[in-house]
């Protein structure tokens, strides 16, 4: 090995067995390995025994990754792990993995990757690391002695100080899925939509659902709704089982639990805004005041109006109003932005943003826009009728710096 690399593994092994946090301790080697290695990006990635997910528990370079879980099965990271020996990919052109360029599942620009498994002993590997960009595209016999050397001491050291990693929000858990399955008939034959979904959703967040037409979002939404049932699978509503409701507790679900924001605003147009709520409001138990509702949406001087004499956004905030005055658990928004124009769209948004943070309200969003991920606690990508990762935003943007 050469010179220079003996003293960047001396260097790692020091940092990783410091007395700083492991996280950090991770993060640190990570930038030490990247920069001698002259790349874009490094990650470590860790199994979870518990579900069998990898976890990006450390990146170096640009556009953090830190948080991200992915299915092992459906990358290049779940594959060296699986057959524990490195994979080096050095031309992504063709490859379905890098779709325009980027790493489908991290989102990561790249050119080349080379991916290194955490190996315990022959048949035991913990984890990989991942190294994107490298400069000049090409791995030397001492650049693969350092990948596997940074690899082996990673994994001896993380095993030596038991460390573990958080995997889920530390929020309660409200509603939870299990192996989600929804079939429909097509024909003679049967198209299956979802394809075993596993999800938590936590009180108090804003969770962004994104994906490709047909990924199986929107149905997923549907179930969590109650306005769909599912095939196969468990639903757990704040611990106690609800996989098979009787249309009656369906309908309690839908009016008691579960506020609506849909793309079309829905609302009655013989009926004024004020009007509007407060019918919705007459049919819900545990309603709140329909005025206050208004106002939280500010638009209590619009009280008055038609839906015709209202714009969009306003109509939109009308509607959100109406999902408000029901005092929900859990508000459900399907494309609530997809029909506005920028400005308008951000109204909506500072009003959802308002909800999570004021009302301590649980907000589920179904949208194409990927900026406005960037304010979400949590966003889940789904790929093909399955949740190809889940990404824990540690610094959520407000809506007010959102472009696009």
């Amino acid at each position: 090995m050469a010179e220079n690399n003996i003293r960047t593994v001396q260097q790692i092994m020091a940092i990783l067995s410091s007395n700083v946090s492991m996280s950090n301790a991770l993060a640190e080697a990570l930038d030490q390995l990247r920069n001698e290695l002259d790349a874009d990006y490094a990650v470590i990635w860790l199994v979870n025994k518990d579900d069998q997910r990898l976890y990006a528990v450390a990146h170096s370079g640009d556009d953090p990754i830190t948080g991200l879980s992915i299915e092992k099965s459906e990358s290049y990271q779940g594959k060296v792990i699986s057959g524990y020996e490195p994979e080096f990919i050095s031309d992504i052109s063709g490859d379905p993995h890098f779709p325009a360029g980027n790493e489908d599942i991290t989102g990561l620009k790249t050119k080349n990757a080379y991916y290194v498994p955490m190996l315990l002993g022959k048949n035991t590997a913990i984890g990989c690391v991942q190294i994107v960009n490298k400069a000049d595209g090409k791995y030397s016999e001492s650049d693969i002695s350092l990948c596997r050397l940074f690899a082996g001491i990673t994994a001896m050291i993380i095993n030596e100080k038991s460390f573990t990693f958080s995997h889920a929000a530390d929020k309660k858990v409200i509603m939870s899925f299990r192996n989600v399955v929804k079939d429909y008939p097509s024909g003679s034959e049967t198209l299956r939509v979802l394809k075993g979904v596993d999800l938590d959703i936590f009180e108090n967040e804003f969770l962004v659902i994104l994906g490709e037409s047909g990924c199986g979002k929107s149905t997923m939404l549907n179930i969590i709704g109650g306005m769909d049932s599912m095939t196969e699978g468990s639903m757990q509503i704040d611990g106690k089982d609800f996989s098979h409701p009787t249309e009656n507790q369906l309908t309690d679900y839908r009016r008691d639990y579960i506020g609506f924001i849909f793309q079309a605003y829905n609302l009655m147009p013989n009926l004024t805004a004020l009007e509007n709520i407060e019918f919705i409001a007459e049919n819900c138990p545990n309603h709140g005041d329909p005025k206050e509702a208004l106002d939280m949406v500010g638009l209590s001087s619009r009280a008055g109006n038609y839906p015709s004499m209202m714009s969009g956004g306003q109509q939109q905030r009308v509607s959100i109003a109406r999902a408000i005055v029901k005092n929900p658990r859990l508000i459900l928004a399907d494309e609530p932005t997809a029909a506005l124009d920028y400005s308008t769209g951000l109204e909506v948004l500072r009003v959802m943003e308002k909800l999570v943070k004021e009302k301590h309200t649980t907000i589920v969003m179904v949208t194409h826009n990927i900026e406005i991920a960037k304010m979400a606690d949590r966003v889940v990508r789904f790929k093909n009728g399955k949740i190809a990762s889940i990404q824990i935003n540690l610094w959520p943007v407000s809506a007010d710096e959102l472009v696009w």
